[in-house]
């Protein structure tokens, strides 16, 4: 895509900076040193903690969200850095990934961060938006050290060298307000299609469940199936516990840990965090064949349905394309008489009815013999057959919709990205 704004400036002069190249008359090029100013102040606990990120920059920090607090939070937070509304705020560990920004909020921060006031030749909008674009980010990686991945620390020295590009103030502020009305509008249709792929997800959910507990015959005459999770299927079909239609249940094990003979074998060995609601490819941890020849652990064969029956995945259903085996919050099923992958497809739209139907205090358990005692439909194979090829072919259809979403969505972000690019460096006019 190409940026929507072409007008140019009437003259540009050489910035003396390579990777900028020809800048607009009128504007300077200053050092980050020159325009931002080190401060430090603590001791205000009374204020609300914030978190600096690479995709929004300063947030309030949600206490209740457990993926974003997985950093410990000290019992005294005296010590905590304050970081006021117009300031700039950075993690200093990770600036190379852009997790930094303007805060639009009073409140603290880790003591480890770097706070800035900003000089009055910048508007804290325009800074904002310049210094978080990707031209910049890269200078914060060049001037960053380090051998643990994911946390390098910035240089300060080097970091003031980092050189910035500063039109005059009423062009900062236009810039600013220009980006903010056009990346609003870009993130819009983001959204639109961020939605439009949530449906497609639930579409394909709603005709797999329909699938497999109602047929493709829509003019066929259906029965009361006497469960309530059913309701009506096909007049043809038959109910059956779940005993009865695999003739191979079993519990995964977990081998002696302490013999590393066990282990960095040939052999999947699948735990929870394998099981993808998908087909599964391959195992994190594999096994070696002594683990099977000393009986610590069972094969199972390919084309088998697993399902996480006990932690925070219980309920989670996979499809193993391969022979494996697993551990022991794991129960595998197998049938030689009807088609596993029509079963999947089933116990995998029914996860919410088993969890439901579990018996538990804390976290459902789905053990051997709730499964067991588990009422299932039970088409006739070539009935099974035809579900599963529709199934699998309104996969793919859904899938490429989806990829072409998301493709959509990449194109959307690289012009954002663009945009800001081009407005924050002079390439562009925007007023």
């Amino acid at each position: 895509m190409t940026t929507t704004n072409t007008k140019k400036y009437t003259a540009y002069k050489d910035s003396g900076v390579e990777w900028l190249g020809e800048i607009p008359e009128g504007w300077e090029i200053s050092r980050l040193g020159l325009i931002l100013n080190p401060i430090s102040a603590n001791n205000r606990i009374d204020l609300p903690l914030l978190s600096i990120t690479r995709e929004k920059g300063v947030i309030l920090r949600d206490l209740e969200n457990e993926e974003e607090n997985h950093n410990f939070i000290p019992d005294d937070l005296s010590n905590y850095k304050v970081l006021k509304q117009g300031q700039f705020g950075m993690n200093k560990m990770k600036a190379w990934q852009g997790s930094y920004g303007i805060s639009n909020f009073d409140g603290i921060v880790s003591p480890a961060y770097f706070i800035f006031d900003l000089d009055n030749k910048v508007v804290p909008e325009y800074f904002h938006k310049a210094i978080r674009s990707k031209l910049y980010i890269s200078f914060f990686g060049s001037a960053s050290d380090g051998v643990r991945i994911g946390q390098w620390d910035l240089s300060k020295d080097r970091m003031k060298n980092i050189p910035f590009l500063l039109p005059p103030l009423t062009e900062q502020t236009a810039i600013a307000q220009f980006l903010d009305t056009k990346t609003a509008l870009i993130d819009q249709a983001i959204n639109i299609k961020q939605k439009q792929i949530e449906l497609l997800k639930e579409r394909r959910q709603i005709l797999i469940h329909k699938a497999v507990t109602q047929g493709l015959n829509p003019a066929v005459k259906m029965k009361d199936s006497g469960v309530e999770w059913i309701g009506e299927v096909p007049e043809g079909w038959e109910m059956k516990r779940l005993k009865y239609i695999f003739e191979n249940i079993q519990t995964g094990t977990t081998p002696t840990t302490t013999n590393p003979n066990y282990f960095d074998g040939d052999i999947d060995w699948y735990n929870p965090k394998d099981l993808n609601n998908e087909n599964l490819i391959e195992a994190e941890r594999k096994l070696t064949h002594l683990a099977i020849n000393r009986k610590e652990i069972k094969m199972f064969p390919k084309d088998s349905i697993l399902i996480v029956g006990i932690g925070g995945t219980t309920g989670k259903t996979s499809y193993m394309i391969n022979s494996g085996t697993f551990n022991q919050q794991i129960t595998g099923f197998n049938s030689k008489y009807n088609i596993n992958k029509y079963y999947f497809y089933l116990l995998r739209s029914i996860s919410k009815v088993m969890l439901n139907t579990a018996n538990y205090t804390t976290l459902p358990i789905l053990n051997n013999e709730f499964f067991k005692s588990l009422t299932l439909i039970q088409p006739i194979i070539e009935e099974q057959n035809e579900i599963v090829l529709y199934i699998e072919e309104l996969g793919i259809k859904i899938a490429t919709a989806i990829t072409l979403k998301e493709q959509e969505i990449e194109k959307l972000k690289e012009y954002k990205a663009t945009l800001i690019n081009s407005a924050v460096t002079g390439k562009i006019k925007v007023c």
